[in-house]
């Protein structure tokens, strides 16, 4: 019986290890090199959404999906459109918010935390923020993806975001999903999927 769990216990972490690999040096830096050349060539970027918010007291996750629409340099909207209409757009400075037709703006440089977000989120879409000094970052391989974790330094951010995880399309160097862990269980998974990359996109999209 103890050799049946001993070998079980080795099957289950050999499954573990194979499903997520620490990256060699030489892996890293090819991995970088490959999403910096893809996000340097992105100057828009409209994608549909799925995201999945896991709250710890709740036996499932609370879904809800929309569209996602980017553009250089620091243009971004989320459309939520089910189960309700829901936007925000970060746009010259300022977050722009659209409930139902309630429309509010709060702006960035009044604080800290938001224009770290802010900057953070533009970067998650466009892959472009290996070289943040305000992140631990560490790489892994997983099921023919990549995944790059993200620790925030700053113990402010810390308390609203504990590790930000980037899974990366290993062909095509994009992002295919975000998720942000919060300092307790609780953590948001956004899948990104049906990616349209350099389409025309008009300023009067990112309008509240």
């Amino acid at each position: 019986m103890k050799t049946q769990i001993a070998i079980l216990i080795l099957f289950i972490s050999g499954n573990l290890f194979a499903q997520e690999q620490k990256m060699t040096d030489a892996e890293i830096a090819s991995f970088k090199q490959d999403v910096n050349v893809v996000a340097k060539k992105i100057k828009t970027l409209t994608t549909d959404f799925v995201q999945y918010k896991h709250l710890d007291f709740l036996s499932k996750d609370i879904e809800t999906s929309g569209k996602m629409v980017f553009k250089e340099p620091a243009l971004l909207q989320w459309q939520y459109k089910k189960p309700y209409n829901y936007s925000i757009t970060f746009k010259n400075g300022k977050i722009l918010i659209n409930d139902e037709g309630k429309k509010s703006a709060v702006d960035i440089g009044n604080s800290k935390i938001f224009a770290r977000i802010n900057k953070l989120i533009v970067g998650s879409v466009s892959g472009n923020m290996f070289d943040d000094k305000e992140f631990t970052i560490s790489y892994f391989k997983v099921k023919g993806q990549n995944l790059a974790k993200f620790i925030p330094k700053d113990a402010t951010l810390k308390k609203y975001i504990k590790q930000i995880e980037l899974t990366f399309d290993k062909e095509e160097a994009t992002v295919v999903q975000v998720k942000l862990l919060e300092s307790s269980e609780d953590y948001t998974r956004i899948v990104l999927k049906n990616k349209v990359i350099n389409a025309k996109i008009d300023d009067s999209v990112f309008t509240n």
